[in-house]
């Protein structure tokens, strides 16, 4: 790499703001804001709305999308197409 064309790539704390739940990580992200970390560092802290903690894939949270019978729920509204010289 090229000295002096890159951002400073630090230590920072993620947070992330639905559970509270915090851990240490590299980023180029700054923030005005600092917090104490278990080794006795002091680290900028990221506050963020979505990580692996929160994110619906990732806690098995998400819905699930019905994939059965979706031929027949169309058939049920729009009817079943024949083909003209062809059966069933």
């Amino acid at each position: 790499m090229k000295p002096g064309i890159h951002p400073d790539y630090h230590p920072v704390v993620i947070e992330d703001s639905s559970t509270g739940k915090r851990f240490v990580t590299r980023s180029t992200a700054t923030s005005a804001h600092t917090v104490t970390w278990t080794d006795g560092h002091t680290y900028p802290l990221i506050v963020v709305d979505v990580t692996s903690d929160s994110h619906p894939f990732w806690t098995g949270a998400g819905r699930v999308l019905d994939k059965e019978g979706r031929v027949e729920k169309f058939e049920q509204r729009y009817g079943r197409r024949v083909r003209p010289g062809k059966e069933g």
